[in-house]
């Protein structure tokens, strides 16, 4: 019986809008059918890329995706929805039923620590206190661009115990040819709810930290072992790609 092998996918785009669309019609072509046995939507049918690896160049030309006219598809976000979700990336204001936020990870990590209290149990948080997104501006600033330390890391070891762990765990940084650069990895991606204001959000974040650099505004590399679209959206994936006729088995 032939050895079957990981199918990683390489996409060349050059903006925001064009990395959506070409994912979509990829994953159609190259994705992996499955239900999900544990994590969000359980019980669900996804289509799964093995690995994907999705290069913007120009991720600023345009930002949120453009839905021809005629299409009777919902967009998957606005202009409105990412400048929102810039606010949650710049602060660490979390509810109280959330365990963290994209935002609290970045700019004020907590760790939390279970104490026994008069025989319960309680839960408090410790600040990190650090703010990643200005500690890679300043080691920017302080030390010059020949570094490989500028990472910002969402991901915590005592993740693994959360019900829903981050999908974003790092953000990695690179100033080469007078830009900035960010380099993602998502453990899980859902390519037609998140994938836009995700990347919509973050772009916006790298625009801020080059200015405050001092220096152009560069690419995105985002790469993924877990970027899906639910079976939800597979006919809608199929009308903004015209392939209507494709069958997904």
């Amino acid at each position: 019986m032939p050895e079957t092998l990981l199918k990683p996918v390489f996409i060349d785009a050059f903006d925001l809008d064009d990395a959506w669309f070409q994912s979509l019609s990829e994953i159609l072509d190259y994705g992996h059918a499955y239900t999900i046995t544990k994590g969000s939507y359980e019980g669900q049918k996804r289509l799964e890329f093995d690995f994907v690896t999705v290069r913007v160049k120009k991720p600023a030309h345009q930002i949120i995706p453009i839905i021809p006219e005629g299409m009777n598809i919902p967009a998957p976000t606005d202009m409105d929805y990412i400048q929102g979700y810039l606010t949650y990336l710049l602060t660490g204001t979390k509810t109280g039923t959330e365990d963290y936020t994209y935002g609290e990870r970045l700019v004020d990590p907590r760790v939390k620590i279970k104490e026994n209290v008069n025989g319960k149990e309680m839960v408090k948080e410790m600040p990190l206190c650090v703010n990643q997104v200005e500690e890679v501006i300043k080691l920017y600033k302080s030390k010059g661009f020949g570094t490989n330390q500028a990472i910002m890391e969402i991901g915590m070891p005592s993740d693994i115990k959360l019900t829903d762990p981050p999908c974003l765990r790092i953000i990695d940084t690179r100033i080469r040819y007078g830009k900035l650069h960010f380099i993602l990895y998502f453990r899980s991606w859902d390519l037609w709810g998140g994938f836009s204001s995700n990347l919509g959000g973050l772009q916006l974040v790298k625009q801020y930290m080059a200015e405050e650099i001092g220096v152009e505004d560069g690419e995105i590399i985002a790469v993924s072992k877990g970027l899906h679209l639910y079976d939800y959206a597979w006919d809608l994936a199929k009308m903004r790609t015209n392939k209507n006729n494709l069958v997904i088995k």
